[in-house]
């Protein structure tokens, strides 16, 4: 693998490639037929966000060439995507219920996970629904399953560590 240089980022625009500031788009021989893909890659980033099919040429054998409206839209696409997919990262780390306490107030139990493959960890904690005020906050398991029922056992203990 080369070293990226100064030039690696500069607008580039070519019938197969082109790059802006922050994305490049690279037409490649689609691996699983006889067609080409087109992968989407954010500066920056390990992996495309995007690859999908593209369009052949009017020979039938080469790929269509790259141009500003293709690449626009596949800007927008492949934008979409990870936006999408943090989405749904944040809400698989993140995750909130409220409760009803004995004394009848209302109760957000919420439970934030941070992934580390050497030491993940989790917090649960405890907010007043009308003020915000926080009640609680323990250290947690990330694997700790935060439901109604557990919320509410968590706040019936006086909001000591679960095991």
């Amino acid at each position: 693998m080369t070293e990226p240089t100064d030039t690696d980022n500069l607008p580039l625009q070519e019938p197969r490639l082109w790059r802006d500031d922050l994305w490049t788009a690279r037409v490649i021989k689609n691996e699983e037929d006889d067609g080409w893909a087109v992968e989407m890659t954010r500066h920056g980033d390990p992996e495309p966000a995007l690859v999908g099919p593209w369009t052949m040429g009017r020979d039938k054998k080469n790929p269509k060439p790259l141009d500003g409206p293709a690449f626009s839209t596949l800007v927008k696409t492949a934008a979409e995507v990870i936006r999408r997919h943090e989405q749904q990262l944040h809400a698989t780390l993140n995750k909130s219920v409220t409760v009803t306490a004995r004394d009848g107030r209302r109760i957000r139990v919420s439970l934030a996970i941070v992934p580390d493959e050497d030491n993940p960890s989790a917090t649960l904690s405890a907010h007043d629904d009308e003020d915000g005020s926080e009640l609680a906050s323990v250290n947690v398991s990330p694997a700790f399953k935060l439901t109604s029922g557990s919320a509410t056992s968590w706040i019936e203990a006086d909001y000591a560590r679960p095991r």
